[in-house]
């Protein structure tokens, strides 16, 4: 081709304590489809974002058949011709099917006043054009999530861009309407449309890419022809990072009795037939990629989401966890991967965040001793080395990492058995996440389980005693410590075998 549709140049960005983009250079070629590849946090989706002008790149330059273009935010991108959909659903629960395809772009009339008319003509030719049935008037909290995925591709085909960029874009939707989608694809292709794809379903990859990029740890590793690739080939170059075992303090200790053992645990429609253990003294791992459900299962276990079916023990004995507060008194307890959203009270101190989920064991007949208080933050404190002015400061002055530890904190005092730990060094630097893993060591050597969700593999091989894997919901694969690679775990996770891949280096 002698030109592009789009290219970015030199792209980077950077978070507290993350390189999330090193220097990125892609291309796309106009009426193709070019897919991006790469682990969770690889940078895809920052990428994506940057091309969309949710995020603003710290340098580098983005253009637009040949011709540099400023991007500030998603309204200029559509101006550009550039529409994307999301991964995480962009819908509002009370609108009507109708209205949702006009949100931003509301047609009106000479008076300035909404044209309904325009609206409904444009809705229901928008669906008609896929056969898809629906009321106009039917609101989109009363649709399923494969419904309100498929309501956002044809919103964004709407927009008649010539870019369209796809995140995830059948991680919820049925077969049936994964080919639908696919057939739309080749029709957009066939009008000169260029779509850049996001996925991790690697047979899906190969049945319509015409391009492929390999993005590991925010650098772009290869990029080519898909004719040039293999599955292998893709997969290799995604975990093909050497393992370092100096980074994880890990030691291997006895290990105790049983503490938690989960079996056939199962929320329809969500993850079905969950088993594993994990015993004192033990780091579980759960590997996989985006949407495969590993959280989901966290929540359910910790009582913040209901579960359809299964048994969970603590300690040999039953546990019906139905609440967050039943969870907490059998010994449960879990750090979410959203600190902010679901971790810590931001405008609250470190102190009142400290002792949030432990605060009974200061009340004596009825009244909160402050003294008992401030003596247990400060010890905890010192035992962690959570660095603040003061226990007073307000958590959100905190770095990343010493809100993580103080999150850390909180738990512990409760004494829990098993602590479910969900991204637990996401978004810091690499001094704090030493020292996160070596809290989590000294959790495990006090006798208790850890049960570790991370999209880092080489955190997973480093820190833990064993690995389950899993995808679309199901647990694929266990691994022993003795038998971790991060090219096997690939294969589990996108259920795909391969016979050639790289073996990494690794900590016996």
């Amino acid at each position: 081709m002698d030109h592009y549709k789009l290219e970015v140049r030199n792209i980077e960005k950077s978070f507290p304590g993350v390189k999330a983009l090193d220097k990125i250079n892609f291309a796309v070629r106009p009426g193709t489809v070019h897919v991006l590849c790469g682990e969770n946090g690889a940078g895809k989706s920052t990428l994506m974002k940057i091309i969309n002008g949710v995020y603003q790149p710290d340098a580098g330059q983005i253009l637009i058949d040949g011709k540099e273009v400023e991007i500030k935010n998603p309204i200029q991108a559509r101006a550009h011709g550039i529409s994307m959909i999301f991964q995480e659903l962009n819908f509002v629960p009370e609108m009507t099917i109708e209205e949702s395809f006009v949100l931003g772009n509301w047609p009106t009339n000479k008076l300035g006043v909404v044209d309904w008319k325009a609206v409904r003509q444009k809705a229901q030719a928008l669906l008609d054009s896929e056969g898809l049935k629906y009321d106009l008037h039917q609101k989109i909290k009363e649709l399923s999530v494969s419904e309100c995925q498929m309501l956002e591709i044809l919103k964004a085909i709407s927009y008649n861009s010539s870019i369209i960029i796809m995140d995830e874009p059948t991680s919820a939707i049925s077969n049936k309407e994964v080919e639908s989608l696919f057939h739309r694809i080749n029709s957009l292709k066939k009008k000169g449309i260029s779509i850049i794809y996001i996925s991790h379903k690697m047979e899906e990859i190969f049945r319509i890419a015409d391009d492929i990029t390999i993005l590991r740890d925010g650098t772009v590793v290869d990029s080519k022809p898909a004719s040039e690739l293999t599955i292998e080939k893709v997969i290799n170059m995604m975990v093909g990072r050497e393992f370092d075992s100096s980074k994880y303090p890990k030691e291997i200790i006895p290990l105790g009795e049983e503490l938690i053992k989960v079996t056939n645990f199962t929320q329809d429609g969500v993850f079905k037939d969950i088993n594993f253990s994990a015993h004192a003294g033990e780091i579980v791992g759960f590997a996989g990629l985006m949407g495969a459900g590993r959280t989901e299962v966290a929540r359910a276990l910790f009582g913040l989401d209901p579960y359809t079916s299964g048994e969970l023990k603590l300690s040999g004995k039953k546990a019906d966890i139905t609440t967050v507060g039943n969870s907490i008194k059998n010994g449960l307890a879990m750090l979410s991967e959203d600190r902010r959203k679901f971790g810590i009270i931001p405008i609250r101190s470190v102190k009142e965040n400290i002792t949030l989920a432990s605060l009974k064991k200061d009340f004596f007949n009825g009244y909160l001793h402050r003294d008992s208080e401030r003596t247990r933050v400060e010890q905890i404190k010192k035992e962690m080395n959570i660095k603040t002015p003061s226990s007073e400061t307000a958590i959100e002055a905190l770095s990343g990492g010493n809100q993580q530890k103080v999150i850390l904190a909180k738990w512990i005092l409760s004494n829990p058995k098993v602590l479910i730990l969900d991204e637990p060094t996401r978004g810091i630097d690499v001094g704090a996440k030493f020292e996160i893993y070596k809290l989590m060591m000294q959790i495990v050597k006090s006798g208790k389980a850890i049960i570790m969700i991370s999209s880092e593999l080489p955190e997973l091989i480093g820190m833990c005693d064993k690995i389950y894997v899993m995808a679309e919901g199901n647990i694929q694969g266990e691994l022993q410590r003795k038998d971790f690679s991060q090219a096997k775990i690939m294969e589990y996770a996108t259920k795909v075998k391969c016979d050639v891949v790289k073996e990494e280096s690794k900590d016996e």
